[in-house]
Parts: C-alpha cells; sequence; structure tokens
C-alpha cells in the first residue's frame, strides 16, 4: 500500500456522476476512477490514522436495497470507521461536496439507551457531557442524532439536560467541504485533528459500555 497523498477532486467528481446514472453499467464503466481516486485513498488514509485510533474499516459501496423502495445499487459516498465499541467511533466521508468527519454513537439497544439517560441524569456525568458538547459547539460541530420530539419516560420537561436526554444516538460531525487541502496529505491532519476534538464524546460515549 503506497502512503497518503490526499483526496483527489476525481473523487467527488465520481460521485456527482454516480448520482446522475447510478447503474451498474456506468459504475462498471468507471470502477476504475472509484479504485483509483476513492478506495485507494480511503485506505491509505484510514492506514495512516489507524497507529492513533485503531483498526478501521472501509465501507462497501454497494446499497442493502432488500428493505428499501429506493433500488439505486450504490451508495453515493464512500465511508471509512473505526469502532470503538457497538455502533461506536470514528467516522469520516467522501462525498459530491467534499469532506466530512464525525464521532459519536450511532445506535444502542434498549437498555443502551436507558444506560446513556441515567448517566445523562447523573450531576457528575451528565453535566461532563454538557461541557463535551458546548465545546464541540463552539469549535464549529454540528451535533446529531435520532432524539425524541416529547420529554423521554421518566424525567421532566424542566430537567437541566432534557436536550441530551432526548437523544437515543448522539454525534457531532463538521462538514470540510473541498479545500485545496483535500488532495494533499495534509488531509490527513486535518481528519487526525478533528477526530482528537471528537475524542472527548467518543470515550465518555465508550464508558457506558463498561
Amino acid at each position: 500500500m503506497t502512503g497518503f497523498t490526499g483526496i483527489p477532486f476525481a473523487a467527488l467528481d465520481f460521485y456527482e456522476d454516480l448520482e446522475a446514472d447510478n447503474s451498474k453499467l456506468w459504475w462498471n464503466e468507471h470502477k476504475e476512477v472509484y479504485d483509483n481516486a476513492v478506495k485507494g485513498p480511503m485506505t491509505a488514509l484510514l492506514a495512516t490514522l489507524e497507529p492513533e485510533f485503531g483498526n478501521a474499516k472501509v465501507f462497501r459501496p454497494y446499497r442493502d436495497v432488500r428493505f428499501s423502495k429506493d433500488k439505486t445499487p450504490y451508495k453515493t459516498h464512500q465511508g471509512g470507521f473505526v469502532a470503538r465499541g457497538d455502533s461506536l467511533g470514528y467516522y469520516v466521508q467522501i462525498d459530491p461536496a467534499g469532506l466530512f468527519v464525525a464521532g459519536g454513537f450511532y445506535n444502542s439497544s434498549t437498555d443502551g439507551v436507558a444506560r446513556y439517560r441515567r448517566t445523562v441524569d447523573d450531576d457528575v456525568r451528565g453535566a461532563e457531557l454538557e461541557r463535551i458538547i458546548a465545546a464541540l459547539t463552539k469549535a464549529g460541530y454540528e451535533i446529531g442524532g435520532d432524539t425524541l420530539k416529547t420529554k423521554p419516560r421518566g424525567f421532566e420537561i424542566d430537567h437541566p439536560r432534557i436536550d441530551l436526554l432526548r437523544h437515543k444516538s448522539l454525534t457531532a460531525g463538521k462538514h470540510f467541504g473541498s479545500p485545496e487541502w483535500l488532495k494533499t496529505p495534509k488531509a490527513a491532519t486535518k481528519v487526525r485533528d478533528a477526530w482528537r476534538a471528537l475524542t472527548p464524546l467518543v470515550e465518555w460515549s465508550a464508558a457506558l459500555h463498561t
């Protein structure tokens, strides 16, 4: 494997064109572009970050259409993930808009959500999460995740952390777009710095599973 040299803008163009013609015929005609401009650079990027963050996975490009009305066969983005638990860890993505980086926990069981809410309700651990989220928001990260529209059962609407208690999953992410540094080795530094900023959220979430 060669070292990471950047994400070429050809990767963004590839997905923009794929959005216009998401067919097996188009994919087969352009698979070499996918291998060289998308999969290869993403694999090299994750290999560069693995010594600090752990083993990474490059997601498959094929959509699971078994239970979907949308039968287009290919994802219009390429994702990579470092797992720190079940549906928990660091994420990076390339799509037509450019680079997206995120982290947190993306799904949880009923028991996991209950454990999360008990922890948020705790004045020490809950306040710690508040500070983490405030710091990420100030740094330009968008807070996401599945949330209830109303209060969760067993908690009052005036709870000081009611917004956090509504979450069933909790993530933070930042869109970087397509700056010139994306096609250079500096892109790895940008992703590394973003993942470091997300580490307090990932570690706080990982502690729920210990």
